[in-house]
């Protein structure tokens, strides 16, 4: 039976386990991609089940096995939240709630180092290339394989973005306004070597577009943080705390959370989806060498973008179920 004391634990349960399955689906999307695990899709099709077409050769031996380990992850996920809920049964929903900030904030400012390092650290290479500098400066080894998306983006880009995520766990500092100001900044470069030097080259323009769509998207749950979205406030200025509350509890729940999960779970359905297949092709403008090869991380804003909203609309609507139970 549920009643007032037992609600928040029901609450807790069900918010960590939106995070957790989602993580979980998350770290399987890494493995049906990169490591060719067979996907929980393909076991579902194995035996006919939840309206999936039975597969015409049945999965057999380890990919069967890799099948039910991937499945077995969903399960276990939900069974620590269950163990992390009672072993902190002390712990408040608001509590939890800026747990959930924190960890938000975490992949916002890690996710803004990222584009500031891979950005610059990308143009400068370009420019290299696109001035035939490679060779001299770095050698013939390296002029060959710079321009090559796989190698660039291996060797380069990645151990950059988790050079990133170990800085943004030691700052503190979001990085919005040195964004902001280098999005103006690069445009400004453009406009005087383009009109004073007559010097302009494709990866200066993907740079703007680069760094200004991360900071519209990543700033998304940064502002949700702070309440800095734009509210249509005819009614909710004039509402009493617990009616804010109820707003925002419900329409966490009902448009805020199912919005991000659609995002996340049909932006990653397949290799060729709209967030899996520019990452798996590596994929960079179409001004090839000429202009940047940051393309595939594009699509990746969208997953940081759907993730981090996905963690604050939780935050939120735990730390809204919050003030209406404590009334």
């Amino acid at each position: 039976m549920v009643t007032k004391n037992n609600l928040p634990i029901l609450i807790r349960i069900f918010s960590f386990s939106i995070l957790s399955i989602t993580f979980v689906f998350l770290i399987n999307n890494v493995l049906t991609i990169w490591f060719d695990w067979p996907g929980i899709k393909q076991l579902f099709s194995n035996y006919g089940l939840f309206g999936f077409k039975k597969l015409g050769k049945p999965l057999e031996g380890s990919v069967l096995t890799f099948a039910f380990i991937q499945l077995f992850f969903y399960f276990i996920s939900v069974l620590l939240v269950i163990f992390y809920v009672f072993r902190s049964i002390n712990q408040t929903l608001e509590s939890d709630a800026e747990i959930l900030t924190k960890f938000t904030a975490y992949i916002i400012r890690s996710s803004f180092w990222a584009v500031l390092i891979v950005g610059i650290a990308d143009a400068i290479v370009s420019f290299m290339v696109v001035e035939k500098l490679t060779g001299p400066i770095l050698g013939e080894y390296l002029r060959v394989k710079l321009v090559i998306p796989n190698f660039r983006i291996t060797y380069v880009h990645f151990p950059l973005i988790l050079i990133s995520f170990i800085i943004g766990y030691f700052t503190r500092s979001v990085g919005f306004i040195w964004l902001a100001i280098l999005v103006v900044g690069s445009e400004f470069t453009i406009v005087l070597s383009r009109f004073i030097f007559e010097y302009e080259q494709a990866f200066q323009g993907d740079l703007v577009r680069f760094w200004y769509s991360a900071l519209y998207l990543f700033a998304s749950a940064y502002a949700l943080m702070h309440e800095g979205h734009v509210r249509v406030d005819v009614l909710y200025t004039g509402f009493t705390e617990r009616k804010k509350a109820w707003t925002n509890s419900i329409g966490s729940l009902v448009l805020g959370i199912p919005l991000c999960l659609i995002v996340i779970f049909l932006g990653m359905s397949g290799k060729a989806s709209i967030i899996n297949g520019p990452v798996t092709a590596f994929e960079i403008t179409q001004q090839g060498s000429n202009g940047l090869y940051l393309l595939y991380l594009m699509a990746i804003y969208l997953a940081v973008f759907a993730v981090s909203m996905l963690t604050q609309f939780t935050s939120y609507f735990m730390s809204s179920s919050h003030k209406l139970l404590k009334n």
